[in-house]
């Protein structure tokens, strides 16, 4: 092969190589909410087909989804109160509820301590006396200064945090009848000290 003819293969291999070259960031595709002459309705983000469910959001268990029964406040919870849903809880409610409710649920927590308004205290008698449907749809879709939590908590914790809301109550309330008779006798001479 002569000189000529390599130096032409060689141009022409570097060539194509320059000509095949697409960056990463120059995709043949659509942006978010781009126009499209390709649709009729010049959109190139395509609505949901009717009746369609998209995968992972059917929610059939309104009383698990959306916290009511028959379409009033749920007063029970959707599945069974373990130790390990408490724990689970009260680490959700140290991360998304303690900085405004602080860590027992008076409202005094450290946002309200800079200047934030301060939510009401879960001890009062009209939150003791709310029903966990009631909290539910509070996390879910917000209250007053509260904004809804629904992106950032699922459901399955959100019901762990109001179970451990009930466990803050009940701490804060109890009467001595209530306490288990082994710890009463620990309680009562811890007090006579």
């Amino acid at each position: 092969m002569s000189a000529r003819n390599r130096l032409g293969a060689a141009l022409a291999g570097a060539l194509l190589l320059t000509a095949c070259r697409q960056d990463m960031h120059d995709q043949p595709r659509y942006e978010p909410l781009e126009a499209s002459a390709f649709f009729a309705d010049g959109r190139s983000s395509r609505p949901q087909v009717a009746g369609t469910v998209a995968r992972g959001e059917l929610r059939l268990d309104a009383h698990l989804y959306a916290g009511t029964v028959n379409g009033e406040p749920a007063t029970e919870f959707p599945f069974e109160i373990t130790m390990d849903v408490l724990e689970r809880g009260r680490e959700r409610y140290d991360i998304f509820c303690s900085a405004c409710h602080d860590y027992v649920g008076n409202g005094e927590g450290i946002v309200v301590r800079r200047g934030l308004k301060q939510p009401p205290s879960f001890h009062i008698e009209r939150l003791r006396d709310a029903p966990p449907g009631y909290f539910f749809d509070v996390i879910t879709r917000g209250f007053g200064a509260m904004y809804d939590l629904s992106d950032k908590v699922p459901v399955e914790d959100r019901w762990a945090i109001i179970a451990y809301v009930r466990a803050l109550q009940l701490s804060q309330n109890a009467t001595m009848v209530e306490v288990p008779a082994g710890m009463r006798a620990m309680l009562e001479s811890e007090a006579g000290q």
